[in-house]
């Protein structure tokens, strides 16, 4: 383990003072020391909640993957669904469409019945008349 020499000496006021004054009376700890400890204690502290933080991550990272898997196979069978609905319509709509031109077709015969119809009837009338002089 390296030793660690500081860059800077301590200042003037902390190199003057009386061991009394730097050392902790109950346990003998200079101050100095005892607030690196505490700080690195908090450090320490705030790591490990951080490490809790991350544990708990892996187990969410496990959960949220399975839920993605879950949705990926739920959109490809929305797809296929999609799909398949697509063409369903799209056989209903040229069966419509063949209707449609059958109603058409059927529209226009009966046009033309009616008009000759219509023919038939003036003729009759007009035999009809011609019986009746």
């Amino acid at each position: 383990m390296d030793r660690h020499v500081p860059m800077h000496a301590l200042p003037e006021e902390i190199q003057k003072m009386s061991p009394e004054e730097k050392v902790c009376k109950y346990c003998g700890v200079s101050y100095l020391i005892l607030h690196e400890f505490k700080a690195m204690e908090e450090k320490v502290k705030a790591m490990e909640k951080e490490m809790k933080f991350y544990q708990g991550s892996i187990e969410r990272e496990k959960r949220l993957q399975e839920k993605l898997q879950s949705l990926s196979q739920d959109f490809e069978q929305c797809k296929i669904d999609n799909e398949s609905k697509t063409e369903r319509i799209q056989d209903a709509s040229m069966k419509l469409k063949s209707y449609q031109d059958e109603f058409q077709r059927v529209q226009k015969e009966l046009s033309q019945l009616q008009q000759e119809l219509k023919i038939k009837q003036k003729q009759s009338q007009i035999f009809r008349n011609k019986d009746a002089k």
